[in-house]
């Protein structure tokens, strides 16, 4: 026979679990009125639309794409990194670097182009990345990139476009 303390038990850590697993496996909206307003927006169908379903899951619901899948992370010639979101202008080809980690990585951002705040999912503390304009997550910072920043933008390829320079 079960009593009431077993049923509570039972209760609790259901929930308890439920809600471990919500905060490391949940993925958020990034254009939500309680994480403020920006210049661009869209409804999620519009999102859906204008975004493929990979750019979507990283933009709007922050997930990671694997690394070494990002065609972008061989780039090499010169030109500008655009949010894939809103066609913003967020990193320049002489900030990019080889950092090894299978996504695209660069040294800092143009000035105004991104916007950070702190993510404690997965057990740790990391600076997440957004486009300033439309909220689309980029990736994380980390503090082991190269001079004379010392970060590192570990991003998603997925959450940029390419644009070569034009030729002289």
């Amino acid at each position: 026979m079960t009593t009431k303390t077993e049923i509570s038990r039972r209760a609790l850590l259901t929930a308890g679990v439920a809600g471990v697993a919500l905060t490391v496996f949940g993925r958020r909206s990034r254009a939500t009125a309680s994480e403020g307003t920006f210049e661009f927006t869209l409804s999620e169908a519009e999102w859906k639309a204008k975004l493929t379903p990979g750019q979507y899951d990283v933009l709007r619901t922050e997930a990671t794409e694997r690394a070494f899948t990002s065609p972008l992370n061989d780039e090499k010639r010169n030109g500008m990194y655009h949010c894939a979101g809103c066609d913003l202008p967020a990193y320049a080809s002489d900030a990019k670097y080889d950092s090894g980690t299978g996504w695209p990585s660069f040294w800092k951002a143009e000035e105004n182009a991104v916007r950070t705040k702190e993510d404690k999912s997965l057990f740790s503390t990391r600076t997440e990345v957004h486009c300033r304009r439309c909220g689309g997550h980029f990736g994380h910072i980390f503090d082991d990139g190269p001079p004379p920043t010392g970060k590192r933008h570990c991003l998603n390829g997925l959450a940029l476009n390419f644009k070569p320079a034009e030729a002289a």
